[in-house]
């Protein structure tokens, strides 16, 4: 699943055995069911990886980490607790995720092609160094282009087809206000604009933001699936391009958006408790 710390990437087999109790056992729970989901989709480390996010925080207030102290790193990882995310993920996907949805996306990724994408996901999930991604996969980019290969342009499609309605700039602007109106509230910071103009003023750079997203996402993919064949890329594509996929993909998307700007929330208010309040 698209979209960190190293854990065992499933095998093809066990993959496979996932998807049979996935879609059959009718005694299994359906929590059982969710958490199974999680491992052969790998959206579960997708998920462990918002805790890296934490690491940007104190700049979005025009601080750095060394400004709340030595407990900045304990109070950072306990409010991005892995096993806590799983479970507000569990919690959502329980109200919304339909059996044939889950069944559908879990046999795509069970299957050889899918186990093969989900090991390289996750594995540049477990990277954190994003200046060195970036930095190679932009090169990787420009060399495509310039060789005339068509390996970007397949890359762009599957970026587009994984947020086809588009709401990631908008679901990047939330996270901001939600993070900066918590840190307010909290004595962080002082902000000088209420949450309406604040708002406003995000609009303002929306299309930079796009631009800016699109183009680190290119990025991004073109490290990811740098070993991936084209053949493969495409039909990688033609799957998330499914009707049923854009659907699966929706809801995780909304789940860590959602989970992230929760996150973020509750380090405003931890934030507080390590720092005086500073002017913004």
């Amino acid at each position: 699943m698209r979209s960190l710390r190293s854990i065992p990437v499933l095998n093809c087999l066990w993959a496979m055995c996932l998807t049979v109790c996935l879609a059959g056992a009718a005694q299994a729970a359906d929590r059982d069911r969710l958490e199974a989901f999680l491992e052969v989709t790998g959206f579960g480390v997708a998920l462990d990886s918002i805790a890296l996010s934490a690491a940007d925080a104190p700049e979005m207030l025009g601080m750095s980490a060394t400004d709340f102290g030595a407990d900045w790193t304990i109070a950072a990882n306990n409010v991005f607790d892995t096993d806590k995310m799983r479970e507000m993920a569990l919690d959502i996907l329980e109200a919304t995720l339909e059996d044939g949805l889950l069944i559908h996306a879990a046999e795509f990724y069970a299957s050889p092609l899918g186990q093969r994408l989900v090991e390289v996901e996750n594995s540049s999930h477990l990277v954190e160094d994003d200046a060195a991604k970036h930095a190679e996969g932009a090169a990787l980019v420009d060399a495509d282009v310039a060789e005339g290969a068509g390996r970007s342009e397949i890359l762009r499609q599957l970026n587009q087809a994984v947020d086809a309605s588009g709401t990631g700039v908008r679901a990047i602007q939330e996270i901001q206000v939600r993070f900066l109106m918590a840190a307010s509230r909290s004595g962080v910071v002082e902000l000088e604009l209420d949450e309406a103009t604040l708002r406003a003023l995000l609009r303002e750079d929306e299309s930079e933001l796009k631009r800016s997203l699109q183009a680190a996402g290119l990025a991004y993919s073109s490290y990811t699936y740098r070993d991936i064949s084209k053949s493969d890329l495409r039909d990688y594509l033609a799957a998330l391009e499914n009707p049923k996929m854009q659907r699966v993909y929706e809801l995780m998307n909304a789940v860590q958006y959602e989970i992230t700007a929760n996150r973020f929330e509750a380090l405003a208010v931890k934030m507080a408790e390590l720092h005086p309040g500073q002017e913004l």
